[in-house]
């Protein structure tokens, strides 16, 4: 029994990795394309911003899981050729795509109510005083909109260590996919609960480190 033990941490520890890879890499591409695509979403250029809502409302609306299928398969259908590469690399990069776009839909939405929510007054004291454009969103708009989407983003980064377990669907050894694999390889199933330790720890880190950054940037109330 301490042999299967220490032997299903060795596999979980290993999975765990790639879980982080997911979550990491996600978080690296959909902060910044998110914050494009609510740049977009304001924008004044009608087809543009109804371009960008109608990506948003798909992405939003459907199962990320069923995104995981149409980025994995449909552009080896459409072209008849994989374009991910095969093996687990492969497997990997079509689930930071798919990831990435996902919560990059999320995360507009978040920054597009952060800057929103900034009275239009402040901005106008910015032009008044002087200020470019550009000096106005990153020492007024920025610094108040991060205030402001911390605690919904901290949600939706939560939930993304989460849904790192969709990935096993094509493929991807997370952590659920190498607890799951206990049950046929050796016919025991506590190794998949336990991933939730795992997960838990996770999710615990994070936490902490958001109810930091909160207090951190209690100095706006």
């Amino acid at each position: 029994m301490p042999e299967m033990f220490w032997s299903v941490n060795q596999s979980l520890l290993v999975a765990l990795v790639d879980t982080f890879k997911i979550f990491a890499c996600t978080l690296i591409f959909a902060i910044p394309l998110g914050l494009v695509l609510s740049f977009g979403s304001m924008s004044k250029i009608r087809p543009l911003k109804y371009t960008i809502d109608l990506i948003v409302w798909v992405f939003r609306g459907t199962p990320l899981m069923l995104q995981l299928f149409v980025v994995f398969y449909i552009p080896g259908i459409l072209l008849h050729n994989n374009i991910w590469g095969s093996g687990t690399d492969g497997r990997m990069l079509a689930t930071i795509v798919a990831f990435s776009l996902n919560y990059a839909c999320y995360f507009s939405v978040i920054f597009r109510g952060g800057i929103e929510g900034v009275p239009a007054g402040q901005r106008e004291a910015g032009e008044v005083l002087g200020m470019t454009k550009s000096q106005i969103f990153f020492k007024i708009t920025l610094l108040q909109m991060v205030k402001r989407v911390v605690p919904p983003m901290s949600n939706e980064i939560i939930t993304l260590v989460k849904d790192t377990s969709l990935a096993r669907v094509i493929g991807v050894v997370e952590l659920t996919h190498a607890g799951y694999a206990y049950i046929k390889a050796a016919g025991i199933i506590w190794p998949l609960f336990y991933t939730a330790v795992f997960y838990l720890l996770f999710v615990g880190i994070l936490t902490l480190l958001f109810n930091y950054i909160e207090r951190r940037l209690s100095y706006f109330r």
